[in-house]
């Protein structure tokens, strides 16, 4: 089996960074008044600036999730024509149908080569990173391109919930649980992509990054949904997908905004996502902790670093924060492209230096699932 390594990573964040007293004009407002959970939510995920893929003067969509992508993969200088494999993922394709890599290819109007979309929620993006990667080291590709990618503005902006507040306002009142976990995602989400070159050797001049091992696992068969759209999810746990709808219903009741069971979130994430595949890592003796030069946890909010912590140190991996990486606070939380965009500002600045031994982080709470990828500079 060969060796694999990134030797390019790019990300492309649209427009210009919009700070936490603008997002709601960007957004828009939904009903009479500004969000009353805005301030509150904001403060706890410390999230000081993000993207989005809208004009904040017309608010008319700049880009698709397509061309975010596409956009991102330009920026790699790397020759598509040699490009073996196109791999793509993100949480909401700008379509049912085709798959958003098809989609992409498209885009970049290159020759006809594999493309395969990779489904999920955060963990979309590591789980295409992981089919290029298996593709390269199986001997199946030469050269592999991998994304993730969110234009998550395009299901948060206000005309989106405004049939449901005209026809349900009543209901939103008597279960303000229910306008919460839709509220919610809209300041903690935002708009971006990163793309990353794989190739079974590294770069003759500069630095790669050697990818050692991807791990992951899902919780779902012990776990109820906690992110969804395209559903609703009824009081015993189950979900209700969007085909058993009536077309109106999709508009009155927001089917496809994105919501979160916050406090399923809250009490059980950290337990799922980092202690217990941590603990197998562990046991297993797959890495020592005390060798990691830099972490790089992608969590959804400042409000759980320090809990993370605490999770790593009851798995056995106690790696101090000072070695960690976020960027967080002014890229935003931007879903499947996050951990891309956090190691490309690492892989191109002076911080990356020869034999330095990274692990990442990235979590899912759609059902519960979590990915951890150990890397190498070299």
């Amino acid at each position: 089996m060969r060796d694999v390594y990134i030797n390019k990573i790019a990300a492309f964040l649209p427009n210009e960074a919009v700070d936490n007293d603008n997002m709601e004009k960007v957004l828009g407002q939904v009903g009479p008044r500004p969000s009353r959970a805005r301030k509150i939510i904001l403060k706890s995920n410390k999230i000081k600036s993000r993207y989005y893929a809208i004009d904040p003067k017309t608010r008319e969509a700049t880009h698709t999730n397509a061309q975010l992508s596409a956009s991102a993969i330009n920026k790699l200088g790397v020759d598509l024509d040699s490009v073996d494999v196109l791999v793509c993922g993100t949480t909401i394709p700008d379509q049912l149908m085709p798959n958003h890599a098809a989609m992409v290819h498209g885009e970049l109007g290159i020759k006809p080569l594999e493309v395969v979309s990779t489904a999920g929620i955060c963990l979309s993006g590591i789980t295409a990173l992981k089919y290029a990667y298996t593709s390269i080291k199986s001997g199946e590709a030469n050269l592999a391109i991998s994304t993730g990618s969110e234009n998550s503005s395009a299901t948060m902006r206000s005309e989106n919930f405004e049939e449901e507040i005209e026809n349900q306002i009543e209901q939103l009142e008597k279960k303000p649980e229910i306008a919460f976990e839709k509220d919610f995602l809209r300041w903690m989400l935002s708009d971006g992509a990163g793309a990353m070159a794989l190739s079974d050797k590294a770069n003759e001049s500069g630095l790669s990054i050697k990818i050692n091992k991807i791990f992951s696992r899902s919780f779902a068969g012990e776990m109820q949904t906690c992110m969804y759209a395209g559903c609703e999810k009824l009081e015993d746990g189950s979900i209700r997908g969007w085909r058993t709808y009536e077309q109106e219903e999709l508009l009155t009741r927001s089917i496809f905004s994105v919501k979160q069971d916050v406090k399923l979130l809250n009490e059980n994430v950290m337990e799922y996502t980092v202690a217990k595949a941590l603990k197998e890592m562990m046991d297993k003796k797959m890495f020592n902790p005390d060798e990691i030069n830099w972490y790089f946890p992608h969590y959804s909010s400042g409000f759980f670093r320090d809990e993370v912590y605490e999770k790593m140190c009851k798995a056995g991996c106690d790696i101090p924060q000072d070695r960690w990486f976020t960027n967080l606070p002014y890229k935003g939380n931007t879903g499947s492209a996050s951990i891309y965009i956090m190691l490309e500002e690492y892989f191109n600045s002076d911080m990356a230096k020869k034999g330095d031994k990274l692990l990442c982080y990235i979590p899912e709470s759609g059902r519960f699932s979590t990915a951890f990828m150990l890397l190498e500079v070299v």
